[in-house]
This record gives structure tokens, sequence and C-alpha cells, in this order.
């Protein structure tokens, strides 16, 4: 059974071949049906699992070719909206393997561990709602002997920003003007986390036309542009300039306010950075400071970067406990700061970049890509890029009733699959209206384990995801034994 929104989905498909395309509608139904399954568990059988893997194995079945009709239904969305936040990140894909390896996978550090990177665009509304991938690179790192400590750090001073591998983050702010070009009427904001603090890219966000908004947290304390002659003298080891924080701690507070805290464990013991120490669970209070200022180039061996002025917002923590680490954001962005609100609104878009982290948890732990049985990289990328589609539905689909509780279920789910549903969970012939899509979304969570009660929090991805496996396998036996199904003779 094809899922009517895979098939929305990838109507703009174009493989070169009518039986690929065709053959990428069912596997996305199936695999969407069944994400946490294997791929044979998912397509059900001897022969259509033979069919999915001819399909990955297939030179035209590339990661962007498979993933075009989805960034492409993306933009569809997008239109449709005022203001996207459009969110950037890395994640790693772990498929170290315990005895052969997958051919093609790199190192993803220095130790044994194996596989590919990947760092999407990711579309959401200002609320957390996601609309879709619209750009999305994939690779893996080459088996090279790690440099020396002095050769690292001169590759680090004298390789330009081109051939390194930062420049993923230029590069895909590259792509989010292109996007801003083609949705004029829409507002973008591109928002990134620290490993974006890169100057070259705050430099790229000045370029027009069609720039959109960014937001990036900053990783290191800059240094300000003082005069002219600061600007012409800065040199690699020059310090005189003020520091970005200092002077951003020399203005007002606009506001306060409490926070909570989720506590975290150190991943690794040894690793000293103040982001990566353990924190205990808490409320914290936060004072909120603004200013505008302008940047000090830093030194490049290959070229002469111009100064570049930033709005800053610094988020910062009141009396942290002594044995604690203390919370701290400084956010550079091109948004207004011009008053409480717009402050308010910066940070507020920030906090929607942790969605990207759900949805790289989804996709690990929903999808179980990292679990994929490949042994070429070249055919585990195309079915990655199914399971980023995969993954954006199930997220989609969570955040919706959130968006819209209100609206009719069947915006979303077949007459079959919230009728056999309702059955099911409340044991009494589903009514003659469709549920509203939040309530019908709490009664897909609950198949998933989640608990409806009125005062609780909407169902989260992971009941949502293993929900909607069983609203699939439910719909399914409406479609061929319920009422209205197509009467079959019995055999004696």
């Amino acid at each position: 059974m094809l899922a009517p929104w895979a098939i929305e989905e990838m109507k703009s498909v174009q493989l070169g071949d009518k039986r690929l395309n065709e053959r990428l509608v069912e596997v996305l139904s199936q695999l969407g049906a069944r994400p946490t399954m294997s791929v044979p568990a998912a397509c059900g059988g001897a022969a259509e699992t033979a069919a999915a893997y001819r399909f990955f194995a297939n030179e035209r079945t590339t990661f962007e070719n498979v993933l075009q009709p989805h960034v492409e239904a993306t933009r569809r969305r997008i239109a449709e909206r005022d203001k996207v936040l459009l969110v950037q990140d890395t994640t790693e894909i772990d498929l170290t393997r315990p005895e052969k390896q997958v051919a093609g996978a790199g190192p993803l550090d220095e130790g044994p561990r194996r596989g590919v990177f990947l760092h999407p665009l990711h579309a959401f509304t200002p609320d957390g709602t996601p609309l879709g991938t619209v750009h999305a690179m994939a690779w893996a790192r080459d088996d090279a002997p790690p440099p020396s400590k002095s050769e690292r750090e001169h590759r680090r001073k004298h390789t330009p920003i081109e051939e390194k591998e930062s420049h993923r983050w230029v590069e895909t702010l590259c792509h989010a003007r292109e996007e801003a070009q083609r949705a004029p009427q829409t507002q973008f904001v591109c928002i990134a986390d620290s490993e974006a603090d890169i100057y070259e890219l705050l430099v790229e966000s000045q370029a027009e036309p069609h720039r959109p908004d960014f937001i990036v947290r900053a990783c290191q304390d800059r240094a300000l542009a003082d005069d002219e002659n600061s600007l012409e003298n800065a040199g690699p080891s020059d310090d005189s300039a003020n520091l970005l924080r200092d002077q951003v701690l020399t203005r007002e507070v606009l506001f306060t306010h409490t926070i909570k805290v989720r506590g975290r464990q150190a991943k690794v013991a040894c690793d000293k950075r103040g982001r990566r120490q353990p924190r205990k669970s808490r409320s914290a209070k936060v004072e909120v400071r603004a200013a505008t200022l302008t940047l000090r180039p830093p030194w490049r061996h290959d070229r002469k970067l111009p100064p570049v002025t930033v709005n800053v917002v610094l988020v910062r923590e009141i009396d942290p406990p002594a044995d604690d680490v203390p919370v701290e954001w400084i956010l550079l962005t091109s948004l207004s700061i011009d008053d409480v609100e717009a402050v308010r609104t910066v940070i507020q878009y920030y906090c929607v970049r942790w969605m990207i982290e759900v949805f790289f948890r989804t996709l690990k732990s929903g999808c179980r890509v990292e679990s994929r049985r490949f042994e070429h990289l070249d055919r585990l990328l195309p079915c990655l890029a199914v399971y980023l589609i995969v993954t954006w539905r199930t997220l989609f689909v969570c955040r919706l009733g959130r968006e819209f509780p209100d609206t009719s279920c069947e915006a979303v789910f077949e007459p079959s699959e919230w009728k056999a549903v309702y059955y099911v969970v409340h044991q009494q012939p589903p009514p003659a209206n469709p549920p509203t899509l939040k309530d019908m979304i709490r009664l897909v969570g609950q198949l998933g384990g989640y608990v409806n009660r009125p005062r609780d929090d909407e169902p989260g991805p992971q009941t949502v995801w293993l929900g909607l496996q069983r609203t699939h396998d439910m719909a399914l036996c409406w479609e061929t034994f319920g009422p209205g199904a197509p009467k079959h003779e019995v055999l004696v």
C-alpha cells in the first residue's frame, strides 16, 4: 500500500526512469511505515527486499537525487510561510562494524570509529514545526595519517577556508541565500551553533542580494575594532583590541528570566572545554544584555577581511552554583535588538535550533540509520536520504498537532488510519466525524506508550514514531477486514 503522503512528497521525482521513480515512492512508503525495522522487515517479502536493495545500488539513485523531490516539496511549504528558520548543523553517522567495515566510510576521529558526516540545512517554523530539508551534504574523510601538532597548527593558519572542512558552514549559508531568493516574500533566519563561529561566515552574511538574517552562537571572545589604525595593523598575534564579552557586560540589563537547565554528563572525562563539562539539572535565573559592535577582522595569510558590524545578545546566569558550570550564551545576529521584545525574539529563534538535535536523535534512534547493513557507502547514502525524509515526516506529524490542534485529523491521516486507531484505543466504533489533529496524535502516541492525561505535554517523537508503525498495520487490517472491506469467500 502506497502512503498518500509519500506520493505527494515525491511527485516531482526525476530519476531518469519511470520504474525508479515508482520504486522510490514504494520504498519511502515501506520504510516510512516501519522506521525502526530493518529493510527486509519493512519491505515485507523477499522480492520487495531485493527490489529495494537494487534501487539503492542503482547508479542514478544518489543521495542528492533521492533527496531532491523532498527539497522541492519543502520549498512549497516554505512559500506558504511569512517567517522560516533555516537551521544548519553537523552530525556523525557512525558505521563502525565489529569485523568488515563499510567500503568507502572514513575515520570519524583519530580512533577506530568509521562512518560519514551529515550536514543538513533544515527549515522550521518559529514555533519549531519542521518543514523539511532544503540542502544537505554527506561526506567521508580520507584515510590519512593524523598530522603532528605543529603541522596541524600550520595547516589551520595557512590553509584557505575553501579547502577546509569548516567551509561547509559558509557554503550552507550561501544555499540559505538561494532559498531567500526563491521566496522573497518570506523572512529567513539562518541559525547555527558555536561551531559556525567563523569570521568568513560573518563576512558572507553581509553579501547582497537576498541575504537572510542569521543567528550564530559565539565560540570565542572576539576582538573589537578600535579605529582605522588598529584595522590596518592587526596581525596574527595582535591582542591590543577590546574584547566583545567585556563590552557587552558594560551594557544595562534589559530583563531577567528563570529557565530550566537540563543536566548532562561528560562524554569524555579528559575533555576540559566548558560546554563539555557535566551539569546538574536546576532552575537558573539569567540576565540579558545586548549591544551593536564592530568586530576586528582576524589575520589571514591569503586575504584581507573587512570589519563586520553585528548585534550581540548575552544571556548570562546570575549567581550560578559554585560547583557547577554557569549558563552563558553569546549570540551574534543581524536581527534587530532595538527593544526588549526584539531581543526576546532573537533568543526564542535560537532556542528552535535545539529541534535539529531532536531531528538527529530521531534519525539515529527512531530510524536506526546507523544500523543499516550495507557493504558499500554508495548504497547506504541513498538509503540515508530516504530516512531523512522519514525523519521529517515523523517530527512533522508530532509537531503539527501543536500548531493546528483543532484541524481535522484527515488533513494528515487517512480515514482507515484514524478509524482503526480510534477503535483499538477506545474499544468502540469510531465517530461519524473525525477527531481533531491534536486528539489523533495523542491516540497515536498511546500506541507508542504515551500516557494520555489532560495536563501532560504532547507526545514526543519516540512515542509518535512507535505509534505510527502500529497505525500503519492497523490501517492495513482495517482496509482488508474492517467495515466496507471487500468480501472474501471463506475456503473450507
